[in-house]
Formats: C-alpha cells, sequence, structure tokens
C-alpha cells in the first residue's frame, strides 16, 4: 500500500513546524486527527517517521528522507491541480485552430481577437493550411480543432456545422457584369472562371449540375489559394466565386462582390474534432464563441437573409 495524500501532507506539515499544535492548525485538524495519521503511517510503513518525547517533536531519519520526497510530491500535485481548475475557469490555456487560408485571413483574426478581449489569458494558435490539411491537422493532434468546408466522412474526424453561406460572384470593376441587375451561374459561364483545385471545384461543378442540367460549367484556371485567384481577377484574367466572409479581402483588391441566383448555391462549414477525443475547457469555449460570432456578424444576416 502507499501513503494516502492525508499521511503525506501529516507528515510535511510536522516537518515544516516542528509542532503537533502548529501542524494541526495548519492542516485545520484536531491534534488528536493528525496524530492518528502520523500513527497510520508508520504502521503502514513498520517504522517511526516521529521521534516524540517530553520536550519536543522531531522527525526520524527516515522520516527527515521522506520529508523533501513527500513535500515536492505535494507541490507538484497541488501545482497540477491548481492548473487544471485555472483551465476549467478559463483563466489560462491553449488552443490550436487549424482552418483554411482565406478563412485564416479573414474571419479568424477578428473572431479570435473578439474572443481574446473576452478571455485575454487564453492562448489561441492559428494554423493556416491547404483546405485539404485541415483534417489531418485535427487528425494527428497537431490543432485541437480544426474549421473548413464539408468533406467526405470519416471514422476519426466529428464534424459539427458551424455556418452555411450562399456562394458570391466577385469581379474587378466596371467589368461587364456591373451592367447586370441580377447574377446568375450561367452569366458566370460566359466569362474566363478561375476556381480552386481539389474537393472546392469538384463539390461546385457537381452542385452546379445538380442545379442547371443543362449548365456545363468550366474553370478556365485552377489554382490552391483564394488570394491567388482574387490576385488574378484583379489583373482582368477572368472572375470567381467565394464565400462572403472574404468580403474584406475582395475589397482589398478593390474588386466588386455581389450575390449569385438562380438558385442560390451555399457552402457549409464545420467544426472538425478528433473522434472520442474531448475538447479542453479552453478549446470548448472558444467553439461556443464562434458560433456566436458567426451569428452576429454582419456579412452572415445579410447574405442569409
Amino acid at each position: 500500500m502507499n501513503p494516502s495524500l492525508r499521511q503525506m501532507r501529516a507528515l510535511v506539515a510536522l516537518a515544516k513546524t516542528g509542532s503537533f499544535t502548529l501542524a494541526a492548525d495548519h492542516l485545520n485538524l484536531t491534534q488528536s486527527a493528525l496524530s492518528g495519521q502520523i500513527k497510520e503511517l508508520e504502521q503502514l510503513l513498520g517504522v517511526r517517521v516521529v521521534e516524540r518525547t517530553t520536550r519536543k517533536t522531531q522527525l526520524s531519519e527516515l522520516g527527515r528522507e521522506l520529508y523533501p520526497l513527500f513535500d515536492k510530491m505535494l507541490q507538484d500535485l497541488d501545482r497540477a491541480m491548481a492548473d487544471i481548475a485555472s483551465r476549467k475557469a478559463l483563466k489560462q490555456g491553449s488552443v490550436r485552430v487549424a482552418a483554411p487560408q482565406m478563412l485564416a485571413c479573414t474571419l479568424l483574426p477578428e473572431a479570435i481577437a473578439a474572443y481574446k478581449a473576452r478571455h485575454p489569458d487564453v492562448q489561441v494558435r492559428l494554423a493556416d493550411s491547404p483546405v485539404e490539411q485541415v483534417s489531418a491537422r485535427v487528425f494527428s493532434g497537431e490543432a485541437d480543432f480544426g474549421i473548413g468546408p464539408e468533406r467526405d466522412a470519416t471514422t476519426e474526424i466529428e464534424a459539427h456545422p458551424l455556418f452555411e453561406m450562399p456562394f458570391v460572384v466577385v469581379y474587378p470593376p466596371d467589368h461587364a457584369l456591373d451592367q447586370r441587375a441580377r447574377i446568375s451561374w450561367a452569366d458566370v459561364n460566359e466569362f474566363p472562371f478561375i476556381s480552386l483545385q481539389g474537393q472546392f471545384t469538384e463539390r461546385l461543378l457537381r452542385d452546379v449540375h445538380v442545379s442547371f442540367r443543362d449548365l456545363s460549367l468550366s474553370p478556365y484556371n485552377e489554382v490552391t489559394f483564394m488570394t491567388t485567384a482574387l490576385a488574378m481577377v484583379h489583373a482582368r484574367l477572368g472572375i470567381t466565386v467565394c464565400l462572403p466572409y472574404a468580403e474584406k479581402m475582395v475589397q482589398l483588391y478593390g474588386l466588386r462582390m455581389r450575390p449569385l441566383e438562380a438558385p442560390s448555391l451555399t457552402r457549409r462549414f464545420f467544426v472538425y474534432t478528433r473522434n472520442a477525443r474531448a475538447l479542453s475547457p479552453a478549446a470548448e469555449s472558444l467553439v461556443n464563441f464562434l458560433h456566436e460570432f458567426v451569428a452576429a456578424h454582419q456579412w452572415n444576416r445579410s447574405q442569409t437573409q
């Protein structure tokens, strides 16, 4: 059997105070209760840890050897428990988030700044990633959770809806699309279309085909990052589509952004977590805050009304 925490605390308090009376007061115990814990420890070990005389109380040789060991163990345990309590109260902690590049340079910095204003001692680390690597970073443990568009389900990763937004078309100023009162997907097909590589385009083409049987959307150029697509649109090499959260980046390139109609196609984004692994209190609070932030944001309300 191993010594109990109460027995170790009793020995440490006695060693530090040198008195049963002071040690009992320190532990908020009666002297008889403290004496009982010391006797239980001695019975467990089979040797004396305290030398008792009529004049004073002092540790035995073995007691003096055990004291620094017990003291360090208790201090380490107290620090660990305080750290857990602090994290639970969100006084500190660290959260690692993986997200696609465009989301990481538009929506998330603002959301993280707002979250930090509420929880200043929680450290949030943002990892901008290619879309296809978001789930991989969650699975490997590099990120506590990821945010990204809908992907094929896996047994290792859980997906929880975060928001859904309609596609918008992006084009340069004084473009022919400016003259149209409404812009449809058929209109997009009239101009060189710059899209993203991988599942983004695959899913978009599939959605377009389902909605418009007679429309075949053909990308003129496929790139890895939306910032590249926006730069190409800025250079008047074509037009592109994105989601409303990219509005600030669209404005930075001096481009126009308008809703696509007939009908509106949307893209859903999810919070991705490792299956059967609970989020830390800080990570869970950030996820909850993101739901709140997205629901309250102006571009989300205006584009979904």
